[in-house]
């Protein structure tokens, strides 16, 4: 019997802990998007995917991304930050890019790492909930 409540135990510990890794997944992930949507960007007009479309999301943001770094690269005349001369005028809109970019990739990455986490809280809980089936199944053998 103490095996069992050993199991009840890691069993209750792994939906407790699952259900806070999908509220917390679930939450950052709201958060990142309400923050990116109050940042009011739309994906640029000339864009293949979501042209127009408020970027408020991992993929819409991806987008936007991809158009800095093309109209940048077509403003510097194909070249990159490093690539330009350290006095010439379009390093700034070279470097304002990149920063741009570097923003929109760093939501990117906060929604899958959200993502992420909610899908192992779900995965605890599961297992979590497998554990106390196979217990009670135990216990109802063992009479």
């Amino acid at each position: 019997m103490k095996n069992l409540k050993i199991q009840r135990a890691i069993a209750i510990i792994g939906i407790v802990l699952g259900a806070v890794f999908v509220v917390s997944g679930a939450t950052t992930y709201l958060l990142v998007q309400n923050k990116l949507a109050a940042e009011n960007i739309t994906v640029s007009e000339d864009s293949p995917k979501y042209a127009g479309r408020p970027v408020a999301g991992p993929f819409t943001a991806y987008q936007e991304a991809a158009m800095i770094s093309e109209h940048a690269l077509k403003a510097t005349g194909g070249k990159t930050y490093a690539q330009l001369d350290r006095e010439d005028p379009l390093r700034v809109v070279a470097m304002n890019g990149s920063f741009l970019r570097a923003s929109l990739f760093t939501s990117v990455v906060s929604f899958g790492l959200a993502a992420f986490v909610a899908g192992v809280g779900v995965m605890f809980i599961l297992f979590g909930w497998l554990i106390l089936v196979l217990e009670t199944r135990e216990i109802a053998r063992r009479k």
